[in-house]
């Protein structure tokens, strides 16, 4: 055998043993008479030893192998002097007697450790390199474990795991499609999936009653750190089920990956109604591991003549504890933020109350001390605080001071990776009405159903519905989605009716489905979870692309294949694809 134990598994138990080991030399270190190499493989590293006077020759051939060269070697295990208390096999070592090479290496472009010299461009061209450092295999096997665990866990409960096909029908909702070109019909198109979502519900038609798939996906939209053209998704669906049989039965799930993979006890998730998110923290995904809740001002700050606050649809406050003595400059940076075009406020306001009890802001000859304290008191402030004012139009004031709290958490250090608090967010609205296009969208896809009592209004107020639908969200992080599910024909066709479909839009999109409700489709609902979301926010990653094997970069290329590329000539043509100069 090329190896007995793998480089991660070696302890005091195997001292004395010959055993063969296999993998790459990550470091070579020559000490005078004694040449110790560290050998890696996906298991963890083991030190080996090459001891001039006992073997010279072996000893000299050892120092002309290079950095990540394959070994395989045989020796015996021995209790090491200088321990490594780092190290799971830090207790022992290997005296070499032979060693085999397998292949040699050219020198790699950056150093193979967790603390490497490469940059992202670099390593994502060599991803294979990359990946045999320990951080990415450590993240490869978070991710592997929170897959098993949730086909563990949906499996007790009589989930079928059943695929779904990649190659389906273009519909306009939602992100932009990849398209896929059908040589055999000419001039026509597939699109892959930004979900399973009608196949799903097709399958409770079908009586297959409990449904999950983990599934890839695919949106052609911009990209950012949480998100790649392709990604993976724990879909999942449930028949004859109520809302309450969906939360209940996916927190589950949750609070199970949190006991097992990461041994965190969670308790039952806090709910908030989506009204409530916005009021209270400016966006739908709060990130609950801190306060600086808002405080809406209008009541108290009005009527001054202070014109900014006058002439505000939304006045609005956060309470910075402790941060009264913040200098000139760091309100500067603040105010410097807030301005930024990706946050799009245009000033903003601070109330500062010292720890003596004075209160001062900056707005002082607009306000007197009654007033001031008004403010602090209506935002929760105490000596020692700091309160943060926006104002303009309420949604886009809302978003604003929703960054800067983030702002203020990540500088307070309040945002901890190794701190979770999820909820569910519930009681979306069932539309969202778009001024460009004068129309309706739907908040979360058409075939969502509205919450029962609402269903009237959608012949005389859609835009005042809400929908049966709910977010799981982790750290301001959303981490699935899902809603009940329209079943009745009549309702479908009403819904699409609202969103601007013609008869034939509605039949020739999606009149498979349509057809399948006049043939007793059931109650049913569902949800569908990022997996690399979900992946990334358990380890305490930045970024997806971390906790993916082969990721895109931020413009969505594949440099390591160089992908996307140009096709042949004769590709194009048997496709008909003539492309414009």
């Amino acid at each position: 055998m090329l190896r007995t134990h793998t480089c991660g598994e070696l302890n005091m138990a195997h001292v004395g043993q010959i055993v063969n080991l296999a993998g790459w030399l990550q470091r070579s270190r020559d000490m005078g008479g004694l040449t110790f190499i560290d050998l890696r493989d996906r298991y963890g590293i083991t030190q080996l030893v090459f001891n001039m006077e006992i073997n010279s020759a072996l000893c000299m051939e050892a120092r002309k192998l290079g950095r990540e060269f394959v070994l395989s070697v045989t020796g015996k295990v021995a209790e090491r002097s200088n321990k490594n208390p780092k190290m799971a096999t830090g207790d022992v070592e290997m005296l070499v007697d032979s060693f085999t090479v397998l292949n040699v290496s050219k020198t790699p472009p950056f150093t193979i450790e967790d603390n490497t010299d490469g940059g992202e461009e670099l390593r994502m061209k060599y991803r294979y390199l990359d990946l045999r450092r320990g951080v990415n295999r450590k993240n490869l096997e978070l991710r592997h474990k929170l897959g098993i665990e949730t086909r563990n866990y949906l499996n007790e409960l009589k989930f079928m795991e059943i695929e779904t096909p990649y190659l389906i029908k273009s519909t306009p909702e939602g992100a932009r499609d990849f398209v896929v070109p059908s040589r055999m019909n000419n001039g026509q198109f597939y699109a892959l999936p930004q979900s399973p979502q009608t196949f799903k519900q097709l399958l409770m038609v079908a009586g297959y009653d409990r449904y999950f798939q983990i599934v890839r996906c695919f949106r052609d939209e911009d990209l950012r750190a949480d998100r790649q053209p392709e990604f993976t998704q724990i879909d999942c669906e449930m028949a004859f089920v109520t809302q309450e049989d969906i939360l209940q039965t996916f927190e589950g799930l949750a609070r199970h990956l949190f006991r097992v993979v990461l041994n965190i006890e969670t308790g039952e998730f806090p709910r908030m109604s989506y009204d409530q998110a916005m009021k209270l923290y400016g966006c739908d995904k709060p990130d609950l591991r801190f306060g600086m809740v808002f405080s809406e001002l209008n009541d108290i700050v009005k009527g001054k003549d202070f014109k900014v606050f006058d002439d505000a649809e939304l006045i609005v406050g956060i309470n910075a504890a402790g941060c009264s003595e913040y200098s000139r400059k760091q309100l500067d940076e603040l105010t410097d933020f807030v301005k930024r075009p990706q946050v799009g406020a245009t000033g903003l306001v601070y109330l500062r109350y010292a720890t003596d009890g004075t209160l001062k802001s900056s707005v002082d000859k607009f306000y007197s001390p009654e007033d001031l304290r008004a403010i602090a008191t209506k935002c929760g402030a105490l000596p020692g605080d700091l309160v943060l004012i926006l104002a303009g139009r309420t949604d886009k004031t809302r978003s604003a001071l929703c960054d800067l709290r983030l702002e203020m958490g990540n500088r307070l250090g309040l945002r901890k990776a190794s701190e979770f608090k999820p909820l569910w967010v519930t009681d979306f609205p069932l539309f969202e009405w778009d001024e460009e296009t004068r129309r309706f969208y739907a908040k979360h896809h058409p075939f969502t159903s509205p919450v029962p009592e609402d269903i009237p209004l959608l012949d005389t107020n859609p835009v005042a519905m809400r929908a049966n639908a709910y977010d799981l969200v982790i750290n301001g992080t959303e981490i699935g989605g899902g809603s009940i599910r329209i079943h009745n024909k009549d309702l479908q066709k009403k819904m699409f009716t609202v969103l601007g479909f013609s008869d034939e839009d509605s039949s020739n999109q999606f009149g498979f489905l349509m057809n399948a409700f006049e043939y007793g489709a059931p109650p049913h609902g569902g949800i569908a979870f990022g997996f690399d979301r979900w992946t990334t926010i358990f380890g305490g990653g930045e970024s997806i692309r971390d906790y993916i094997a082969f990721p895109k970069n931020n413009s969505g290329r594949d440099v390591m294949i160089d992908s996307p590329s140009a096709i042949k000539e004769e590709q194009l043509k048997e496709l008909n694809i003539r492309l414009t100069p």
